[in-house]
């Protein structure tokens, strides 16, 4: 158990790291420039290709995977203290998990397939790539509506069962509610939930790393 809290704790921290990497890289190396035509963008991504699929891999296939470990750490936790809520959190933690990873596989595949068809199809890659990239979004890169309602609950049977610090939870039920938040399409919503989730995923990764032999935490 202690040894499962830890490893929860170093991918938490973890999870913070490759959102700041991934950020970086789509802030820069990454960002397409503006005004460019079909066959530029194309060139662009047939450039960055190897890049781009490292960054997929890394910020939601590795990123899914270190989740799915924190799920499980929270679950086992908090289960005992709020039975229902950790419950009902878990199941959406789960769902979270395989949408990130799904979107992470998708992403890469459906960018080798759009520059394999740009060379023999070139005016079906436009509706490829829109395919892709809307598909991809929907799962989990342009809403966080099920990672919010896991950080929400999550932290609420936190509060519940009183064994990591109060503001931790409070901090993650403001996160949980700006990723449910993006279900409205409105700019920055997004961005609002990844840069708290990151001081959310760092928080919550020292405080497990933290924790004593009997788990219990001082209220702060």
């Amino acid at each position: 158990m202690m040894n499962l809290q830890k490893t929860a704790g170093i991918a938490a921290l973890c999870e913070a790291l490759i959102y700041i990497t991934t950020f970086a890289l789509y802030g820069t190396v990454l960002a397409m420039p503006g005004g460019l035509d079909a066959a530029q963008k194309l060139e662009f991504l047939a450039e960055k290709q190897s890049l781009l699929f490292f960054s997929n891999l890394l910020g939601y296939v590795i990123f899914g995977i270190l989740l799915a470990v924190l799920v499980l750490a929270l679950h086992e936790r908090l289960k005992n203290a709020a039975a229902t809520l950790t419950q009902l959190a878990s199941i959406f933690g789960v769902v979270c998990v395989g949408l990130v990873i799904a979107s992470g596989m998708l992403a890469n595949i459906g960018l080798n397939a759009v520059l394999k068809l740009s060379i023999i199809e070139p005016e079906q890659t436009r509706a490829l790539w829109l395919s892709v990239t809307t598909i991809t979004e929907a799962l989990g890169g342009g809403n966080e509506i099920v990672g919010g309602f896991w950080v929400l609950l999550i932290s609420c049977a936190g509060l519940k069962a009183t064994v990591l610090p109060k503001t931790l939870h409070y901090l993650g039920i403001a996160v949980g509610a700006a990723g449910i938040a993006t279900c409205y399409p409105a700019d920055g919503l997004t961005e609002i939930f990844g840069i708290s989730q990151i001081i959310w995923f760092g928080y919550l990764g020292i405080a497990m790393l933290r924790q004593r032999q009997d788990y219990s935490f001082k209220q702060v």
